[in-house]
């Protein structure tokens, strides 16, 4: 059953608000348009709800830029303790088992994937022109999944560590996004071209590829395998 984007930003919080013992997870579909900010983009919000009032809009706790949430995106959410092997020294290498998940998930579904090794992230996001820092897939980070073929994001990435865990999450773009809605509502309408140059969806990939609901029941019984 769909989601709302309010429903995991508050999932995500409660998760860390008392010590993990465990490994949990939760797989996120959405079924009408949502635009999450980072923390440090609250100040933004009013001016988004001005311009875009059919679109909820929300602030989630951890930075980054603006998300929108959809028909076109499932998502995951992941918290582990800190004792947990996934939990890395240095925090990009945190991502790297999620995304070699995300690889192995993809691959017989017919799309070719890869995570971007830390080192290989300035050159690969110089390849695919000036970034768009407002916007999450307005840039690539260590370790987040892009098509084999050109380096365009595909699973986007981003953690919070605190005293009481990690939480890893996850967006994978199933289907194109509206980004002309996105960039419109953020103020920034003349980079959507930009964005849709800089990203790539599973479907364009694999037209073919399963629908948004039978991708995140795949994703689940991936997450429960791998952390087990």
């Amino acid at each position: 059953m769909p989601s709302t984007a309010e429903e995991e930003q508050a999932w995500n919080a409660q998760q860390l608000a008392e010590p993990v013992t465990a490994p949990r997870f939760a797989v996120w579909t959405y079924e009408a348009p949502a635009v999450v900010l980072g923390c440090s983009q609250r100040s933004e919000l009013a001016a988004l709800q001005t311009r875009a009032p059919q679109i909820p809009a929300l602030v989630r706790a951890s930075g980054g830029g603006a998300v929108l949430t959809g028909p076109w995106m499932v998502s995951s959410s992941v918290v582990v303790p800190l004792s947990h092997p996934w939990v890395a020294p240095r925090i990009n290498d945190s991502y790297q088992p999620l995304a070699e998940l995300y690889v192995r998930l993809l691959a017989p579904l017919g799309v070719e994937a890869a995570g971007v090794p830390p080192a290989e992230v300035p050159g690969m996001d110089a390849r695919l022109g000036p970034k768009i820092a407002w916007s999450c897939y307005g840039s690539l980070g260590a370790w987040e999944v892009v098509d084999r073929g050109r380096g365009r994001k595909l699973v986007g990435l981003a953690q919070r560590r605190q005293r009481h865990g990690m939480l890893l999450v996850a967006g994978t773009l199933v289907q194109t996004p509206d980004w002309p809605l996105l960039c419109a509502a953020l103020g920034h309408a003349e980079d959507a071209q930009a964005m849709r140059g800089r990203t790539v969806s599973c479907r364009e990939l694999a037209p073919a590829f399963v629908s948004a609901a039978d991708y995140a029941e795949r994703l689940a019984a991936a997450l429960a395998a791998a952390l087990d």
